[in-house]
Parts: C-alpha cells; sequence; structure tokens
C-alpha cells in the first residue's frame, strides 16, 4: 500500500477535525487497537470488494470513520494499491479542459446536423 501524502493528510485532517467536534468518535479514534496504517488497509480492501476506481471524497472518509467506530473490524490484510487524492480543477471562463472541448465538440457537430435538416425540411415563402 502506498497512499499519496495528499490522501493521508487529507484523511487524517478529516479524522482529526471530526473527533473536535464529536467527543463520542473522538474516544474511539483514540484506541489503541486501532491505527492510521491498518485504517488505510480497510479502506483499500472496501474499495476493491467493490470493483470501482473512483469515489466520492465523503464515501472514503464514510469508511475511515466505520474503521474507527465498528469494533468488529479487527486488522485488515494489506492491499497491493497506490491511492492519491486530485482536487477538481477549477473552472477558467477563457480555457476549457480537453474534456470540456471533446464533449462540446461531440455535441455540436450532431447539432448542426439536425439544423441544416430541419433547414432543408423547412417551407419558405417561394415554396408555396
Amino acid at each position: 500500500m502506498k497512499p499519496s501524502e495528499n490522501f493521508k493528510t487529507a484523511i487524517e485532517n478529516y479524522l482529526n477535525i471530526t473527533a473536535q467536534k464529536d467527543t463520542v468518535f473522538a474516544r474511539s479514534l483514540a484506541k489503541e487497537t486501532k491505527n492510521i496504517e491498518s485504517c488505510f488497509n480497510y479502506i483499500f480492501g472496501e474499495v476493491k470488494k467493490t470493483g470501482l476506481c473512483a469515489f466520492d471524497n465523503q464515501e472514503i472518509f464514510d469508511m475511515a470513520m466505520k474503521y474507527y467506530t465498528d469494533d468488529s473490524i479487527g486488522i485488515p490484510a494489506p492491499v497491493a494499491c497506490r491511492a492519491v487524492v486530485q482536487s477538481p480543477a477549477k473552472a477558467d471562463l477563457f480555457s476549457q479542459t480537453e474534456i470540456d472541448t471533446l464533449s462540446s465538440k461531440s455535441e455540436t457537430i450532431p447539432q448542426v446536423k439536425q439544423q441544416v435538416k430541419l433547414v432543408q425540411t423547412a417551407l419558405t415563402l417561394f415554396d408555396l
């Protein structure tokens, strides 16, 4: 298992902030039988079980919370994987991302063809 530093920081920050707000969870986080490395292994194991490769932040945070609060979860086996956290790109009014450019091209071509068909089938005053 090799989570990126951003992944580690994101999980640790979320757990610590939650513990500051919730005293019951703070006791779960302080358990000697639980640690952050095992938490990562638990998260990776759960992700692997689903067969999916992308998750919402909250889904991952919920897995971390469950690891600390559920006493029936033992020490999970390590999973060979790599985890990274990537923030979404901020919207820019003057440039488009490659995905936006590709999707807009594929959307405009059918629309143009459809408009041409509408123009060709529409009757004008000269056709009457």
